[in-house]
């Protein structure tokens, strides 16, 4: 894929805000292309998350080691979607959760710096990014809502409603670590439905 390839990109930008094309272009230019390797951890627990990821090819996990020790997955982002360590982001602060390629992945990253930068000289992209932390907070929510009220036969079966790809495309392991059960639980929920 070569780096002027951004139209997945531009559509994205383009379905949430009005822009001309010299503001679209500008805010393009500021993206830039890395491609990382299954399992390749982008951000780790510690580091400071300087970038905003736009996931072209791939698949990237939010995920934290609990206090047993296991790994918590809090967040999946396929293709077409923004994935980032927002906490870390925000506030510039060592991040609490890794961020992981869970799949070969091609990404369009831009650097905090360039994404303010943005904010200041293209109002549109105020919405954008308000746009973007408002999804963030539905999704936090529908998260949390998920863990407190819904057993784990009812999480799984939301799950395959709502992002079927999940359990497609990933591993049981990585499954059930995102619907805070243990594999074996996993299992025999799979296995009654």
């Amino acid at each position: 894929m070569k780096e002027t390839d951004k139209s997945q990109l531009a559509r994205y930008i383009r379905n949430i805000i009005y822009l001309t094309d010299e503001q679209l272009a500008l805010i393009l230019s500021f993206f830039k292309v890395t491609t990382h390797i299954k399992n390749e951890i982008i951000i780790d627990v510690g580091e400071i998350n300087t970038y905003m990821n736009f996931i072209e090819k791939g698949c990237l996990r939010m995920f934290f080691i609990g206090e047993d020790g296991q790994e918590v997955t809090r967040n999946i982002s396929f293709e077409n979607q923004f994935a980032t360590g927002l906490a870390s982001f925000i506030q510039q602060l060592p991040s609490e959760e890794s961020l992981q390629a869970l799949e070969p992945t091609t990404l369009f990253r831009i650097a905090r710096k360039d994404f303010y930068y943005l904010l200041n000289v293209i109002p549109a992209w105020e919405k954008f990014y308000r746009n973007y932390l408002e999804f963030a907070y539905l999704n936090n929510i529908s998260i949390y809502q998920r863990e407190m009220m819904k057993d784990a036969t009812e999480r799984y079966k939301e799950l395959l409603k709502v992002n079927p790809k999940i359990v497609d495309r990933l591993p049981n392991k990585i499954i059930a670590s995102y619907l805070n059960m243990t594999p074996e639980t996993l299992s025999r929920v799979k296995s009654k439905l």
